[in-house]
């Protein structure tokens, strides 16, 4: 059913189809919208679960992963900082390989203190054995959501599963979107059968203390099962497609990139504003495309050499920086392109950081700047800003 909803509660509508028994997370903007909604719908008797308040996004995931692992469907929910408190218990929760569904509102990191838009929160935490999905628009994040229950308790994968929707341009912008039915959604993803969990009545461990006989094999073990997963993902979005009649979700998009000369590639809702650009260059004659990058973790390699191979020019568009190094998916690309073509040229722009907007403008200087290969370039900088001292004063 077509419904215009804020994309926090179309994030909150589809949990509760996806029906969690436990539900636990702590305000943080702009993530907080989302779970104001769930705690709403359970106090309204909508769904039959548990919403657990704590003081803590550290404490929240520790109460996920405990109703996990006692084999709990859970759910929660965070942003930036709060993110990064939960890092702790998000390394715990993929190496006791719990199928857990968090959602992350992304949003810029401090200091200094910044509520907007980047990609900085998840990229930071993408080592720790989650699986990351990212949304371009409401329906992306609809449709990811419940793809992601899916896939981590798909007993190949047993793997967290992180759905990233980009803060106040997806959590607070409205659009008309494809609500599922239940029956849809139960369809697709059947009552949670754990492969194993913690009872009283059969005793087992979790998490017990590995020493150096044993703690190299459980990260060789996360590492094959996220190769597997890069073979898993298009098996799901392809069922998921079956039953809803929407292709949605996968490891990459490609649009208008079959005859194209310059590409970019990006993820999150910068994609829609990259396609609107590349529309406007097609109809003046220009040959551009996009790649969208929808699975993160585990990194589809592959799938990016295939779009990216015989295109001259490649821009790589990131909401992130590895302070020191480059934009972690420009390395990631360069990292996966195990033959480089020598005439190739391949830049890294990094835009957007704090919540700048990202015109149409900027993308255009950006396809125009392709042929001046750099591996880390500032897009809008502020050259007055760069000369300010900053004092405590």
């Amino acid at each position: 059913m077509k419904q215009f909803l804020e994309g926090s509660r179309a994030v909150a509508e589809t949990v509760k189809l996806c029906r969690p028994g436990v539900i636990s997370a702590y305000p943080i903007t702009p993530q907080t919208h989302i779970v104001e909604e769930l705690a709403q719908i359970v106090s309204d008797g909508e769904l039959n679960a548990q919403f657990v308040n704590v003081e803590s996004e550290h404490s929240a995931a520790s109460v996920v992963l405990g109703s996990t692992a006692t084999g709990v469907r859970s759910f929660t929910a965070t942003s930036s900082q709060g993110l990064l408190l939960m890092l702790e218990v998000l390394f715990n929760i993929a190496g006791l390989r719990l199928p857990l569904v968090l959602t992350c509102a992304n949003r810029a990191v401090s200091a200094p203190i910044n509520i907007w838009n980047d990609h900085q929160d998840a990229v930071t935490v993408r080592d720790s054995g989650w699986i990351q999905l990212w949304a371009e628009d409401m329906q992306d994040c609809i449709d990811l959501h419940i793809q992601a229950y899916r896939l981590a308790e798909d007993k190949r994968v047993y793997l967290p599963v992180m759905v990233n929707m980009d803060g106040y341009i997806l959590t607070h912008g409205l659009e008309v979107a494809d609500m599922p039915t239940q029956g849809e959604v139960d369809k697709f993803l059947p009552a949670f059968k754990p492969l194993f969990k913690l009872d009283v009545d059969n005793p087992m461990t979790l998490g017990f203390l590995a020493g150096p006989d044993y703690y190299l094999e459980t990260r060789y073990a996360i590492q094959k099962t996220m190769e597997d997963v890069l073979k898993i993902i298009p098996e799901v979005s392809a069922e998921f497609k079956k039953v809803f009649g929407r292709n949605r979700g996968g490891l990459i998009e490609t649009y208008k990139t079959e005859d194209a000369e310059a590409i970019l590639v990006a993820k999150g809702s910068l994609i829609g504003t990259i396609k609107d650009t590349v529309d406007e260059m097609r109809s003046e004659g220009k040959k551009v495309g996009v790649v969208k990058v929808i699975t993160y973790r585990p990194f589809p390699g592959q799938a990016i050499r295939d779009a990216l191979a015989g295109i001259a020019n490649v821009g790589v568009v990131e909401k992130s920086i590895s302070l020191g190094s480059t934009g972690p998916l420009y390395a990631d690309i360069k990292a996966a392109l195990t033959k480089p073509d020598p005439k190739q040229k391949i830049s890294g722009i990094v835009i957007g950081l704090g919540g700048r907007d990202i015109t149409k403008a900027a993308i255009r200087e950006i396809f125009n700047g392709l042929s001046k290969e750099a591996p880390c370039r500032f897009i809008g900088l502020k050259e007055e800003l760069l000369h300010e001292e900053f004092t405590d004063e």
